[in-house]
């Protein structure tokens, strides 16, 4: 088989997926995907059949992070719900084939959008766009775990302080300091959990550009980059991609601030109202707790891509400037908490 180099090991990878019974009849090609600051991807194709390789970085890491094994137990498991996703073929812990574990998946041949103002679509697209993410998160958090095999994959219940207690671990090892606002987070959120609970099957990094549409249908085909899912409460998840509707274009990936109606998207409590009808569930209030909550743990995360460029193994070219955001998201969620505090009043 003829090999062409990208910066994986060509020979020993085309060898393997021979072995698989996973190789066409002509050369192995790969060529690296752009998206996903933490597990390098890349989109291989072998004569008619195309495939994508996801793998951890090398380097030490941070403990729990790049959880790829966990990525290809929840997608080979919703596979045949309503939650799509793309079909997996197999999990490789052998570090000799491309130097880390890996996976190896079907490749969506889809749109994936990247800005939340979906430029050059008419109005009327860009809602229905935005009612199908709402349509699949919906499903999703509908995932009955126990009969598709994930009754295991989190602990059920204290979500939130659990996940406040990781991140702020994080944060604390990290090498690199946080700011004023990042501080004042970690010690009021584990005081201000709203009560009750409820456990789910969450994606934790669900957004838009996580989501593959079909090449001309406003239909998602496949949901990506699971990284970050487990078992937890689907209020935080559903306050995750809400987070869009308050943060500047200018800072990072918002919405904020644009003629909402005159793009044809939602404005976020015409969002959420999708989302309560489909589920019966109202985030209302408490609604500005789950986003400093998410504020927060955004900004942890790209704390992380940030302390990640330092080590000298962050996956992206321009994780030195993503993880310069983190600060003023870490602002924006402590805004948010102080909202929070004076409607409690």
């Amino acid at each position: 088989m003829n090999i062409r180099s990208v910066s994986l090991p060509m020979e020993a990878l085309a060898h393997y997926l021979q072995a698989q019974g996973l190789s066409g009849d002509g050369p192995l090609n790969a060529s690296p995907l752009t998206g996903g600051q933490s597990n390098p991807t890349f989109r291989l194709s072998t004569g008619a059949r195309h495939y994508v390789l996801r793998k951890k970085p090398p380097g030490q890491l941070i403990a729990s992070a790049h959880a790829i094994d966990r990525e290809y137990r929840v997608m080979k498991a919703l596979r045949g719900t309503d939650v799509p996703v793309p079909h997996m073929y197999l999990y490789c812990e052998d570090e000799s084939i491309v130097g880390t574990p890996f996976y190896l998946m079907e490749f969506l041949d889809g749109r994936v959008l990247v800005d939340q103002s979906l430029p050059g679509m008419a109005p009327a697209e860009r809602g229905t766009i935005y009612r199908e993410m709402s349509r699949v998160i919906a499903a999703l958090h509908s995932v009955d775990q126990e009969a598709v095999g994930l009754a295991s994959y989190g602990k059920p219940g204290n979500y939130f302080a659990r996940q406040i207690t990781r991140w702020s671990r994080q944060c604390r090892e990290s090498t690199l300091p946080v700011n004023d606002a990042m501080q004042k987070l970690m010690d009021w959120l584990p005081d201000n959990i709203p009560q009750g609970d409820e456990t789910t099957l969450v994606h934790g990094d669900y957004r838009l550009d996580n989501l593959v549409f079909h090449p001309t249908e406003s239909r998602v085909i496949g949901v990506l980059d699971w990284e970050l899912s487990t078992l937890g409460h689907p209020l935080a998840d559903l306050s995750y991609q809400c987070m869009s509707w308050r943060i500047s274009p200018t800072l990072w990936r918002g919405i904020a601030g644009l003629d909402l109606a005159a793009l044809g998207i939602p404005k976020e409590e015409e969002y959420v109202a999708m989302y309560t009808e489909a589920t019966g569930r109202d985030p209302a209030e408490h609604w500005d707790f789950y986003l400093a909550y998410n504020l927060f743990r955004m900004a942890a995360i790209l704390h992380g891509i940030a302390q990640r460029a330092a080590d000298g193994n962050a996956a992206a070219h321009d994780a030195v400037e993503t993880g310069r955001k983190a600060a003023p998201l870490a602002e924006l969620g402590w805004e948010s908490a102080q909202r929070y505090e004076a409607s409690r009043r």
